[in-house]
């Protein structure tokens, strides 16, 4: 498979399973929005992963867009997914393998079936010409990262493929002033959307300040136009704040998580185990109310990575119709 994206309307690379619905609107320069599957299979139960799943798809078509659900079944990379492989992948669940860039390999060569990270979502979203995707939150450098190197490998991808990625950020349980630290390193461009001010996921605010900042979808498809024209070969990372009206429940989970992170330092739990330690803790002392905040910042990044999907098909169509000139800033 060629390492760079098709032209708008030539065949899907060998390998890939694209479904006539995305087939067609890559075709004809639609609006196109890439969707992960691992938070489908791993990130919450079954019914409530394929409801999530079906009303966010919904979202983006009801914003104009044609949503890409990616997923690796029986060996196959999948492109845009129908209603029966959603509820696959729902009632599948865990059984489905956690897949990054490392494991495709190995997962389309023993058949198996994988749930694709950000970094694999990427990748396949980035080999049939797909410029955006959205997620709920990227990974990032762990807590103590500069002795365990845990960094994830969500950044590396962003750093090397050229797919805007819609976020809420990362969460603070993760170091995010190396995060940030290491996206610049990967030549990444960090946007902010509609704020000054990096996101923590589930809270508005992390206290690290974003250069750049953004205030409609218009904005983040020029942006998105340019580095695509000048080839910088990277991506662009979109950083878009929880909702308001879920800030309140978000400030209760981020008080759990300073809580769960001061245990873990009490207990001088670190390495591998203290991600699994703060979640479980977390998990407990907020009663399991981080989930609906987490489908609904899911759902804005949906609504937010639709609008921009638009605007940048329409940009695409104006410039190649050679009505307009593009002043890069």
């Amino acid at each position: 498979m060629s390492s760079t994206a098709p032209p708008r309307g030539s065949p899907s690379p060998v390998g890939l399973a694209v479904s006539p619905e995305v087939e067609a609107a890559l075709a004809c320069g639609g609006a196109v929005v890439a969707l992960e599957s691992t938070i489908i299979c791993h990130g919450m139960p079954y019914p409530k992963n394929l409801q999530t799943a079906m009303e966010v798809e919904a979202i983006v078509r009801e914003n104009g867009a044609v949503p890409a659900t990616i997923a690796i079944l029986d060996g196959v990379p999948h492109v845009g997914l129908n209603s029966e492989q959603l509820e696959r992948l729902a009632i599948s669940g865990r059984q489905f393998q956690k897949t990054a860039r490392r494991d495709i390999a190995q997962v389309v060569a023993s058949g198996g079936n994988g749930a694709t990270t950000v970094s694999a979502t990427m990748f396949f979203a980035h080999k049939v010409g797909i410029p955006i995707f959205v997620t709920g939150g990227i990974g990032g450098v762990h807590r103590h990262g500069e002795k365990t190197m845990d960094i994830s490998s969500d950044l590396t991808e962003l750093g090397r493929t050229p797919v805007a990625v819609v976020s809420a950020g990362v969460k603070s349980i993760l170091d995010i002033a190396r995060t940030l630290e290491y996206l610049e390193t990967q030549g990444v461009t960090v946007v902010a959307y509609r704020t000054n001010e990096f996101p923590a996921f589930f809270t508005e605010i992390s206290g690290c300040k974003v250069q750049c900042r953004v205030d409609s979808s218009e904005e983040c498809a020029k942006i998105i136009y340019a580095n695509k024209n000048m080839h910088l070969a990277s991506g662009i990372l979109i950083a878009v704040p929880i909702p308001k009206q879920h800030a309140a429940s978000g400030n209760v989970i981020e008080s759990a998580i300073q809580q769960a992170l001061k245990e873990a330092d009490d207990k001088k739990i670190i390495g591998n185990a203290i991600t699994p330690f703060i979640l479980d803790r977390v998990k407990v002392l907020t009663g399991g109310s981080s989930l609906e905040a987490n489908i609904a910042l899911v759902k804005n990044n949906a609504l937010t990575g639709a609008k921009i999907a638009v605007a940048l098909s329409d940009l695409r169509k104006r410039a190649s119709d050679g009505k307009m000139i593009l002043n890069f800033c």
